[in-house]
């Protein structure tokens, strides 16, 4: 059975989504996608439509580029929601104008609430250069923060390195 809580995390085109996925449909129960991107661009609409056919169908999905906390608040015990992802949702807090560690704290308040099993995906940004702009050095930072705080709380966390997963807490899924 899938963990109440697991943190899917790794680099970018790691092959986490697909992995917290299909653990999600492993699991038998009604799936949840919540959506935090958004297509200000050809290229962005296009990923997200390819990654929308890829997922299949059997998928109730909630776009929810800044509020997955209303989403997640309306889960229930039968049902199992992907949150992906953390890292697109945080840069869109970000660009809103909102405070990255208040907006982890609503976050977090609402997985704490929440009475589905949760998957969460999210970018592990430590491992690249230092951003060259100030934004991109807050975001960094902000971003490592809340994978901490996520992962603290996560019953499972599991890395995704070239689409091989590599539970680094708690039990394989």
């Amino acid at each position: 059975m899938l963990p109440e809580g697991t943190l899917i995390l790794g680099g970018a085109s790691s092959g986490k989504s697909s992995f917290a996925e299909s653990l999600c449909v492993q699991s038998g129960l009604d799936r949840i996608y919540i959506a935090t991107a958004q297509a200000f661009d050809d290229e962005m609409a296009a990923k997200i439509a390819a990654h929308r056919a890829a997922r299949g169908p059997g998928w109730t999905t909630i776009e929810a580029p800044l509020d997955p906390m209303s989403a997640l608040d309306g889960a229930t015990p039968d049902q199992v929601v992907l949150l992906d992802c953390v890292t697109l949702w945080l840069s869109n807090c970000l660009l809103a104008g909102r405070d990255a560690e208040l907006a982890g704290d609503d976050l977090l308040a609402a997985l704490a609430r929440c009475t589905a099993r949760v998957v969460i995906v999210t970018n592990e940004v430590g491992h690249g250069i230092v951003p060259e702009t100030k934004l991109g050095r807050l975001f960094r930072g902000a971003q490592g923060a809340l994978n901490q705080r996520l992962a603290d709380r996560a019953d499972t966390v599991v890395a995704v390195l070239a689409g091989i997963p590599v539970t680094i807490k708690g039990t394989a899924p």
